[in-house]
């Protein structure tokens, strides 16, 4: 029984590590801090000008507990052992599923103050148009990371611009290049057509098409919304985004003495937090 659900887990397809930065963790809780940026430099004049970096937003994530599990009674044990042994098989699905749409709500609910896992002290949705800052600089421009239009060329090229025009803390001009694509499978060949026609997409010249070759493609089957996408800078995602296992996988079984029935389960305690909103464009489809 052990076997077949360690085997069933490990050949499961796993977005996680591709979208976090994997983690174990020792405590009940984990914290993130954002900490300022320096401004530029001073003209030098005979003595060094000291800067003062400005505290930013705190993020804080609780670990949460998810088990399940299943019994079988003695008989069915030794008569019907192929439908017994199918069901690690679905309790190792349904833990990977559970994982990987856990894993998935940075995306889906991007557009909404999430708090399943996480609080976080700005306390706006992670894709915004009303980002804030704690240095009391200017957020009347670079501070947007929200659009409502569908997937495009157009569309990709007024995004790519907006988030090359991210300002930090200060509202200064930060070097944030986007290079990767998330997509629902529905809008999977769209983007995949933008991305890698060479010539003339969606027009009978052949004008180069600039996006060609510019992001990579991942779509993911847990982005539940068929229109929604997102533009991101991948080493950043990884940098700001973090999923930290408590307690990785565990399979127990135990047998009841007195009444022969045999039960086993699956028990995780995991969770996922966020810093940074600086690595991510959310388009939100209607």
């Amino acid at each position: 029984m052990n076997t077949i659900f360690v085997n069933t887990y490990k050949s499961l397809p796993d977005m996680l590590g591709t979208v976090y930065d994997m983690q174990s963790s020792e405590r009940d809780t984990e914290r993130m801090s954002q900490v300022g940026t320096f401004g530029d430099f001073d003209t030098f004049n005979g003595q060094v000008v000291s800067d003062d970096l400005y505290q930013g937003y705190d993020v804080t994530t609780t670990h949460i507990e998810f088990a399940k599990g299943f019994s079988v009674e003695r008989k069915l044990y030794d008569d019907d052992l192929f439908d017994i042994f199918q069901k690690p098989e679905g309790l190792a699905t349904a833990a990977q599923r559970t994982r990987q749409g856990h894993g998935a709500r940075i995306f889906n609910f991007a557009f909404s103050y999430d708090q399943l896992f996480y609080t976080h002290t700005e306390g706006i949705s992670l894709c915004n148009n009303s980002h804030t800052t704690t240095s009391g600089a200017s957020t009347a421009s670079g501070f947007d990371n929200l659009v409502t239009t569908a997937i495009s060329g157009v569309n990709l090229s007024a995004m790519r611009l907006q988030f090359r025009g991210f300002r930090d803390d200060r509202a200064n001009r930060i070097d944030s290049m986007p290079d990767t694509l998330f997509v629902p499978i529905d809008q999977e060949d769209r983007a995949n057509e933008i991305t890698k026609t060479p010539y003339g997409l969606d027009t009978g010249n052949r004008n180069i098409n600039v996006d060609a070759g510019r992001y990579e493609v991942i779509p993911w089957n847990y982005i539940t919304d068929t229109n929604n996408f997102f533009m991101v800078n991948k080493a950043l995602m990884k940098k700001f985004l973090k999923w930290y296992d408590r307690i990785k996988l565990e399979f127990h079984n135990i047998t009841e003495f007195d009444t022969f029935i045999a039960k086993w389960n699956a028990y995780m305690r995991y969770s996922i937090i966020y810093g940074d909103w600086r690595w991510i464009i959310g388009a939100s489809v209607s």
